[in-house]
């Protein structure tokens, strides 16, 4: 009867560490993306389940953050593993300026170049809010603090003449607060940065008396004087009901990256089965409709590409 205990208990032992050698195989993908009510949290979410359905020995998990900036710095801490951010939130953690100054990451690495994303600005019509220089004296939301939203209507107001932040009454909340407080009639205007369509977009112009703020193409060109990785973009009429004619704005590519360490054949397969399955992707998220693999390498400010994601380009051609 002792032999027997025994027995069972070593082949008890053997079921554990075989569970334990199998845990220890797969490689967790943490992919913070951005507030839940923009379009980047379901396009984590959609990622995550691809990956996780087409490439063996991964976890990928997606999470809710505070945009591009919370994103690097997760990154530099460990804490993520693929994630997203605009190419200017990247130039300047790779860089080490702005508020990454003193803290350079060159350990960050592209995998893919995806969207343009626009900055959509949302006023009340009876603000009188007609040009980016209106915002100035009235009651606005510039995004979460230290978000990439914040650093969009910083760099917007500023470049206006506005005194960012002292200027404006500031609500510092993100999306799903500043619809809220637009129905509520407490503040004349919010600052999204996302694909677009977007969910909190669409909300406000449908449930508020509000309109997209055109930014007009000499105001970019001023904005690129200093800050020369944006381009000037055309929301199109219908993309929102409330749009009935195109109207331009700015925008700034978003690029996919991780950590160069991040072992070289799984960033190869997750670049590859991002491409391969992108149709699919397409019919999900409205925003990648534009997006094809011959360019999305360009306008990402020369940032340096993942060795496994290099190997994926170099393969189909698009890279010497």
């Amino acid at each position: 009867m002792h032999k027997k205990i025994i027995f069972v208990i070593f082949l008890l032992g053997l079921v554990l560490l075989t569970a334990c050698s199998q845990d220890s195989n797969i490689s967790y993908i943490n992919i913070p993306t951005a507030a839940t009510t923009g379009a980047l949290y379901p396009f984590g979410n959609s990622l995550a389940q691809l990956w996780n359905a087409n490439i063996k020995n991964i976890k990928a998990n997606v999470q809710g953050s505070n945009g591009g900036i919370d994103n690097l710095n997760l990154l530099e801490k460990g804490e993520a593993n693929v994630s997203m951010a605009v190419v200017s939130n990247v130039y300047q953690a790779y860089h080490g300026l702005d508020k990454f100054q003193a803290r350079a990451n060159k350990d960050i690495r592209i995998i893919a170049g995806l969207y343009y994303n626009p900055n959509q600005v949302v006023v009340t019509k009876k603000s009188n809010i007609n040009s980016i220089s209106d915002i100035r004296d009235k009651a606005f939301a510039p995004g979460v603090a230290g978000s990439t939203t914040e650093e969009e209507s910083s760099i917007h107001l500023k470049t206006a003449g506005i005194q960012y932040p002292d200027q404006i009454k500031a609500q510092f909340v993100g999306f799903t607060e500043a619809i809220d407080l637009m129905r509520n009639k407490q503040i004349d205007g919010a600052w999204i940065m996302s694909g677009a369509p977007n969910s909190a977009v669409s909300e406000i112009l449908k449930t508020t008396d509000s309109k997209l703020l055109e930014i007009p193409e000499d105001f970019i060109e001023d904005l690129k004087k200093t800050y020369p990785w944006y381009s000037s973009y055309t929301l199109k009429a219908g993309v929102y009901d409330e749009l009935q004619e195109d109207i331009n704005t700015s925008a700034i590519k978003m690029v996919m990256f991780t950590h160069e360490d991040m072992d070289e054949e799984i960033v190869y397969q997750l670049t590859k089965t991002f491409w391969e399955n992108l149709p699919s992707l397409q019919e999900s998220h409205s925003f990648l409709k534009d997006l094809s693999v011959e360019k999305n390498l360009e306008d990402i400010a020369d940032l340096p590409l993942h060795k496994g994601a290099e190997k994926y380009y170099k393969e189909i051609g698009i890279i010497d």
